[in-house]
């Protein structure tokens, strides 16, 4: 009786190892279907897609893009919501920024087994390899992830298996494991000779990643966010503005976000009518969303840091209007800050 062709589902996050394990799979006669994981914070086209001075660079989903590389179908699933218990409270803690790596990986696997039992597949693949990154992938913490996820022996990775135990694809002979790899380390040379010889010469940057949390300006701008609200929570817009302008916290109770070109510009106007906004009237200029409650003086002073980024930066008078939250406005006439005036602390 012949046997039923056996189905994997393959995380694939847009960059080259997932790729290629999908890859490597795929050239086993096995089916795969790729799912992708929406968290907010791996979003690596959405600054770009923002600001003016990128707009050469491609705008694409990479996930997506893969995929139709691949010629397998994808699923991209909104988590945000649960992903907020891994990133407030990782069991695993945080790497040198606010990335609960472990914690996600456990997440992600997770996340992929239960929708592997929902649609009849056999096995989980993913694009890892033993020892390229600190905190998820090492020999210790590869074992946590099968077993924290559920997943167990029905998660294999492709790309290093010949370094790790057989998994029950490989025992059952679903998967040949002499035609899987024994990549380690950090170096992604051997990636990039195979990803040449399967014809692929245009993919996401390997060693980039997609995670803002990885980011060390991203993770400060957060940690603050918590800080000032006195409370560890975001939404979605929260997380998104802080990929976007200078943010500026000139005191304690209220922070400025200040767009830093046209596109950043624009991307804010979006969010406006949720915040007391400042934009300069006599000069070209950003807009600047004001977050948190401020006083006349604090007003002025947001003015006066507006006008700093202004075309009327050297005048001795900018003209900005101030519009508030709850409704109104008023132009204030203020003398641009100078740039020794704007201490770096105040930088988030």
């Amino acid at each position: 009786m012949p046997q039923p062709q056996r189905k994997a589902v393959a995380l694939i996050s847009g960059g080259l190892d997932s790729m290629l394990a999908a890859r490597l799979i795929l050239d086993q006669g096995i089916h795969v279907e790729g799912i992708n994981f929406f968290t907010g914070f791996c979003v690596e086209g959405h600054t770009h897609a923002i600001r003016k001075r990128d707009r050469a660079r491609p705008k694409r989903n990479n996930a997506l893009w893969v995929a139709e590389q691949l010629g397998i179908r994808l699923h991209i699933i909104d988590v945000s919501e649960p992903y907020k218990e891994v990133l407030l409270n990782p069991r695993h803690g945080y790497g040198a920024n606010l990335n609960p790596c472990l914690d996600c990986k456990v997440f992600m696997v997770r996340k992929a087994l239960e929708w592997m039992e929902a649609n009849g597949f056999d096995f989980v693949i993913t694009g890892e390899v033993l020892g390229q990154r600190p905190m998820s992938q090492r020999r210790d913490t590869f074992p946590v992830v099968a077993r924290e996820s559920g997943a167990h022996d029905r998660l294999l990775r492709p790309l290093c298996a010949k370094l790790l135990p057989p998994t029950l694809p490989e025992r059952e002979g679903w998967v040949d494991r002499e035609r899987l790899l024994d990549l380690s380390g950090r170096s992604r040379k051997r990636q990039i000779e195979l990803a040449h010889r399967y014809g692929l010469h245009d993919f996401a940057q390997p060693a980039g990643g997609c995670c803002f949390l990885t980011d060390a300006a991203y993770s400060a701008k957060l940690a603050d966010l918590w800080r000032a609200r006195g409370r560890r929570d975001y939404t979605l817009d929260d997380i998104m503005l802080l990929k976007v302008g200078r943010h500026i916290r000139p005191r304690p109770h209220f922070k400025l976000i200040v767009a830093r070109e046209e596109g950043e510009n624009r991307f804010l106007e979006g969010y406006r009518r949720r915040f007391t906004h400042l934009y300069t009237v006599s000069h070209k200029g950003p807009l600047t969303l004001l977050d948190g409650e401020a006083s006349e003086a604090d007003l002025e002073l947001a003015a006066r840091i507006t006008a700093r980024f202004s075309q009327g930066r050297d005048a001795e008078r900018v003209e900005v209007e101030v519009v508030e939250r709850a409704g109104g406005s008023r132009r204030l006439t203020v003398a641009p800050m100078g740039r020794d005036e704007i201490p770096q602390g105040w930088y988030v």
